[in-house]
């Protein structure tokens, strides 16, 4: 069953046959497919696609070793360019803060995960409180589509910048405090100086786009 076509990938929420022994069962998946592009040469397009999906698949591995709760991978296949993976029983934080308020306890831990991704060296490229689901008191963090490998402060800060962006928008009401608790909890992992030197980077990124749309 589809659940979400994108611009990108299709989304599709399936059951999946496992087998243990003489034991089986099905449990619900994720199946996550890139779709061909008929503006792109063919060969140009199947090795994009391919490349993209095994990037993603790297990058999801990458977040847990770091100590980010992110889904489980059962299978990905570069000839369909798709991910199996585990689907995540719970409610998506944009729906959370919307219906629940500020929880500053969520802002924290929110926080300390984007400084695990980036001291992994691992930028989201998506953070959005629609890619993040809270489930048995965690937060997990989904769609790595956008994802990439980079320490640089330039991308650290637009990574958070958009967020910040998101927040804004979905969350007008909470979204200084939230903010402000979610950095807390950044600062707790890559500590003040380097929090201070990403903020920085943020106060020159939003200057810049003030000077654009000026123009």
């Amino acid at each position: 069953m589809i659940i979400k076509k994108g611009a990108e990938a299709d989304i599709y929420l399936e059951e999946f046959h496992k087998v243990f022994g003489f034991e089986f069962y099905n449990e619900k998946v994720i199946i996550k497919k890139r779709i061909k592009k008929g503006y792109r040469i063919s060969q140009i397009d199947d090795a994009i696609r391919g490349f993209r999906t095994s990037k993603e698949a790297k990058l999801i591995n990458k977040a847990k070793i770091f100590g980010v709760n992110s889904p489980a991978l059962y299978h990905v296949d570069l000839n369909q360019k798709s991910i199996i993976m585990e689907f995540i029983e719970g409610v998506q934080l944009k729906e959370f803060f919307s219906s629940k308020g500020l929880d500053k306890k969520i802002g924290l831990d929110i926080g300390k995960s984007i400084g695990f991704l980036h001291k992994g060296g691992i930028i989201h490229g998506d953070l959005t409180t629609s890619n993040m689901i809270l489930s048995e008191n965690k937060i997990y963090f989904i769609d790595f589509g956008l994802s990439e490998e980079s320490e640089e402060i330039e991308k650290q800060g637009i990574d958070i910048h958009l967020l910040k962006q998101a927040l804004e928008s979905t969350h007008y009401d909470i979204s200084k405090d939230l903010y402000k608790t979610i950095i807390q909890g950044y600062s707790k992992v890559i500590g003040n100086k380097k929090k201070d030197e990403v903020l920085k980077r943020i106060e020159l990124i939003e200057k810049r786009g003030r000077y654009r749309k000026r123009d």
